[in-house]
């Protein structure tokens, strides 16, 4: 199993993946948008414990790192909403094995 480990350096797979996932909240905020694009009103509804600020930081960062994109349907009033891109969708399977981890350590 030793092999396996990543070693630590400035661009290991782990760093990165913690560059554009890591945090509190850009994977619940992927997990929202898994099964559609939403518009903000509709985001911080479904994460009701994150701030507006927050919320609209995180998803630049997510729309700056290619995992989210932003559509601006200019119209008035503003119309926009947020969807996974491609690369974006990779994250999914990342979020269920931290489910799976998770059932399992309250199981035991």
């Amino acid at each position: 199993m030793e092999k396996d480990i990543a070693k630590v350096t400035p661009r290991c797979p782990i760093r990165t993946t913690l560059e554009l996932v890591g945090g509190k909240w850009k994977l619940l905020i992927i997990i929202q948008l898994a099964s559609e694009p939403k518009r903000l009103s509709k985001l911080k509804r479904d994460i009701p414990d994150i701030s507006e600020k927050i919320l609209i930081q995180e998803l630049k960062n997510l729309v700056d790192s290619e995992l989210v994109i932003r559509k601006n349907y200019g119209e008035v009033p503003p119309r926009v909403e947020y969807e996974l891109t491609e690369k974006g969708k990779l994250a999914l399977p990342l979020i269920n094995h931290m489910k799976d981890f998770a059932d399992q350590y309250l199981a035991k």
